[in-house]
């Protein structure tokens, strides 16, 4: 079995956090400052999910949440973690501010940095994709990932042991990946490629099978049919 492989997971201030998927709330009932609300716990609630997921993952290690909000905002996902508050900068320098925390505490397993947004992820789908980087790593590669639904994002970066991560989250980011040598992982893992940046994406998460706090935001909103239905079936 593969040792095991630390996390790091950055998750963005909620009031910044996911504008793409305005629309979803947008129709909602009440003022501005209740869709506000609303487009946060949304938010919230695809970081909460994803968390749980990586925490039941069996080849998860050390787990390290890299963010602005208060660590109690994300509690109910699975804690414990580490917090590391984020520098600013962006989303590549959140990630290397938690690994440069796992390095002072002496960490040497491979790094992961798994996007928040993966509120379909689970646990057997991270396992696998862990397993099929260290398998790469086993042949000289320095980093793996895994692309997202569309191919042309990041989903999951995975950096060999003894390396430090180079990530290149961002339009394009498979792509970047790549050219900087990570070899692309392929398997079957809706879940962990279902990145939630729309509502289009939103509602074919929620087909896969969301986790428990991304299904309940869904059960309470009720959208016009201006909107539409920002969650899909279930």
């Amino acid at each position: 079995m593969p040792d095991p492989v630390d996390l790091v997971v950055p998750v963005k201030e909620l009031r910044r956090a996911k504008s793409r998927l305005a629309p979803a709330v947008a129709g909602l009932p009440g003022d501005d400052a209740d869709r506000e609300h609303a487009h946060r716990a949304l938010a919230l609630a695809l970081a909460r999910d994803t968390l749980r997921a990586a925490r039941a993952a069996g080849l998860a290690g050390r787990l390290v949440v890299v963010t602005a909000e208060p660590a109690e905002r994300l509690a109910g996902a699975g804690a414990p973690w580490e917090t590391v508050r984020d520098p600013g900068g962006g989303l590549n320098a959140a990630i290397r501010a938690g690994a440069a925390h796992l390095r002072r505490a002496g960490a040497r397993r491979a790094v992961a940095a798994l996007q928040a947004d993966l509120p379909a992820l689970r646990p057997d789908e991270l396992d696998d994709a862990l397993s099929r980087a260290a398998a790469a790593f086993a042949d000289g590669a320095p980093a793996a990932f895994v692309a997202d639904h569309a191919g042309t994002g990041t989903t999951l970066l995975v950096t060999a042991p003894g390396r430090s991560p180079r990530p290149r989250f961002g339009p394009g980011s498979a792509g970047a990946h790549a050219l900087a040598g990570a070899v692309a992982l392929d398997g079957d893992w809706p879940g962990l490629r279902g990145d939630v940046d729309t509502v289009d994406d939103l509602a074919r998460a929620r087909a896969l099978g969301v986790g428990p706090e991304t299904d309940a935001w869904c059960g309470r909103v009720t959208a016009p049919a201006a909107v539409g239905a920002p969650c899909g079936p279930r």
